[in-house]
């Protein structure tokens, strides 16, 4: 993707990543990038036929200039030059629409290839595994999905026109040139190494003066981030750091005001010789232009014919340095789209199998058969998981922290697939069931509680988008929120803020658990559901829960004896197998593994909640 300068800045270099991380340039990645231009071959022809127009149409005014001194003023005929410089006007004009012309279609273009890959990544990204999400950094997400496809906009606008342009006004312009005057078009030409080599130079120095600024600005964009969002400035507060945190910031701020300075500086010297360059080629056109006239070398050659070409050469600069960078614009497109590629290419082993199963799955038992599972294949954490919760029936899972609670019910809705054994509901393997209907029956309330920015009944309408007030209604009083509504000004209509951000951790559960009431699934699991309740709060909806799983199958993990108390069944999993299963007494009675859980977390919990 081209740099942000033209010439000066880092257009015409690459950086030493990009230099370590070159794309391996293929037939294969070539034609894929073809792919997404193929749909819009006509309006891509219609663009390289304007390019070509443009360009022919832009030696013009030069050309009629010449005519004009020869023809017009040396002859003194005044008819002609008005003649002349209405043809002028009308062909500037017409370089000017179809310029315009050109520009609204590639930019139609672009953002119609952006639609595209956007709508591709989003889907894609939509299907990905939940290990994908735990594994890679949001930020890196947000920018493949984002900047990267947004860049193409330059790579097709910018990089893929200007090439084409740039080599249609080079080949165009020198035919005009030679076709004028042999001589003069090879003394304008001498001069172009003179525009290139400083430029080089100067603008490798700006680059790296453009790379400290930047690694500067990050720095001050990562302060700000820390200090000004909501958890940052709270500490700041707590700690009154505010006069330490604003010299810091000050002094970052300094360092990126000089560095600016100093690379809008660079240039300055660099533009009045470029400046002097720039000229030199007409002076020297003029000169030689004038000794051929002088000397009566060359009986031909006219006033506007030099007059002529010294237009045309001033034209001929610009693109002729265009082109000499077009391998580093090059290689920066393809490196854009390789890292869009990337994730495109990345496996999604969790899929929804064709022709998948949609077994009936009420009151269906849930069997896990020597279920084995990791997250890294050198750190084991699930080696032989056996048991089966029956039908209608709530089991409860505990077990020490890190030992693999959570990452058992994970299974069940498949975010996560089993490395060996099964996880079966209604005898059906779960990689067998058709995908979106396995995850529609089963009802998951989580640790942490997400809500999207929006109203209290957009985040409930989640779970069953034609639901009715009735139906809404019901799902809040089951989950004991009527009243948290009804105290709203605007009732359902009250805005929740981001990640639920304006309700308490109590609220937001209850939120989530409304959600899934509402859904109305076969299988429920909660996961913690009920650890950012108070006593109170818990008590009060905990018969609602119990009237919740009443004829479902369900799966509690949970932190709290009274919940604990209420499972058919206690499952307790340690080093990666189930350790104990049993009724409450009868593990104490064991005194193994959930008697020394007893002793260590839950008596005290109970005591604390008395």
């Amino acid at each position: 993707m081209p740099g942000p300068g033209r010439g000066l800045g880092p257009r015409g270099f690459l950086t030493e990543e990009e230099k370590k991380n070159l794309p391996k340039v293929s037939g294969a990645l070539i034609r894929r990038i073809l792919g997404y231009l193929r749909p819009y071959w006509l309006q891509f022809l219609l663009v390289f036929v304007t390019i070509l127009l443009s360009a022919v149409v832009g030696l013009l005014p030069s050309i009629i200039t010449g005519r004009i001194v020869d023809e017009a003023l040396v002859g003194k005929n005044m008819r002609l030059l008005v003649q002349l410089l209405i043809m002028a006007f009308v062909t500037l004009t017409a370089s000017q629409v179809i310029s315009v012309l050109e520009s609204y279609i590639n930019a139609w273009i672009s953002q119609r290839i952006i639609f595209d890959m956007k709508n591709q990544m989003y889907d894609h990204l939509q299907h990905m595994p939940h290990a994908f999400f735990t594994s890679e950094k949001q930020g890196d997400i947000i920018t493949r999905m984002n900047t990267d496809i947004s860049g193409v906009s330059s790579v097709i606008s910018g990089t893929l026109t200007s090439i084409v342009s740039n080599i249609a006004t080079v080949v165009t312009t020198l035919v005009a040139l030679f076709t004028m005057s042999w001589k003069l078009a090879i003394v304008g030409i001498v001069v172009i190494p003179l525009l290139i080599l400083p430029t080089k130079s100067v603008g490798k120095k700006r680059y790296q003066l453009l790379t400290e600024s930047q690694a500067k600005n990050d720095e001050m964009n990562q302060l700000v981030n820390e200090t000004l969002s909501v958890s940052g400035s709270l500490l700041v507060k707590l700690f009154t750091r505010e006069k330490k945190e604003y010299d810091r910031f000050v002094d970052v701020n300094e360092e990126v005001t000089q560095l600016a300075l100093r690379e809008q500086n660079s240039g300055r010297w660099f533009r009045v010789v470029m400046g002097m360059f720039t000229q030199l080629g007409p002076l020297l056109i003029y000169f030689a232009g004038g000794y051929l006239i002088i000397s009566q070398m060359d009986a031909g050659l006219s006033v506007g014919t030099i007059t002529a070409t010294v237009s045309l050469i001033n034209r001929l600069y610009r693109p002729v340095e265009s082109l000499l960078n077009v391998h580093v614009d090059f290689t920066r497109s393809l490196a854009l789209f390789t890292r869009i590629f990337e994730y495109f290419d990345m496996p999604n082993p969790i899929q929804s199998p064709e022709n998948g199963r949609k077994p009936d799955v009420t009151d269906a038992d849930i069997v896990y058969e020597h279920v084995a599972f990791s997250y890294d294949p050198e750190k084991p954490l699930l080696t032989d998981i056996d048991f089966t919760v029956p039908g209608g029936k709530m089991y409860a899972i505990v077990g020490p922290s890190g030992s693999g609670k959570s990452t058992v019910v994970n299974l069940i809705p498949r975010l996560y697939d089993v490395l060996s054994g099964s996880v079966r509901i209604a005898g059906v393997d779960v990689r067998d069931f058709d995908l979106s209907y396995l995850r529609s029956q089963i009802g998951v309330v989580t640790q942490d509680s997400y809500l999207f920015n929006g109203t209290i009944r957009e985040n409930l309408l989640y779970a069953k988008e034609d639901a009715t007030k009735e139906e809404i209604d019901a799902a809040c009083y089951i989950a004991n929120l009527e009243d948290f509504i009804e105290a709203q000004p605007d009732g359902y209509d009250t805005m929740v803020g981001n990640r639920g951000l304006k309700l308490s951790g109590g609220e937001k559960q209850r939120l989530s658990i409304a959600r899934v009431i509402l859904k109305d699934p076969k299988i429920l699991i909660l996961d913690e559901a009920t650890s950012a309740l108070d006593s109170i709060t818990e008590n009060a909806i905990q018969e609602a829960l119990e009237a919740l799983m009443e004829g479902r199958t369900s799966i509690v993990i949970a932190h709290r004896l009274s919940t604990i108390l209420k499972a058919d069944r206690i499952l307790v999993v340690k080093d990666g197998v189930i350790a104990e299963s049993g009724t409450h007494e009868e593990l104490l009675e064991k005194g193994g593994v959930y008697r020394e859980l007893y002793e260590t977390q839950f008596r005290k919990i109970l005591e604390m909640e008395k």
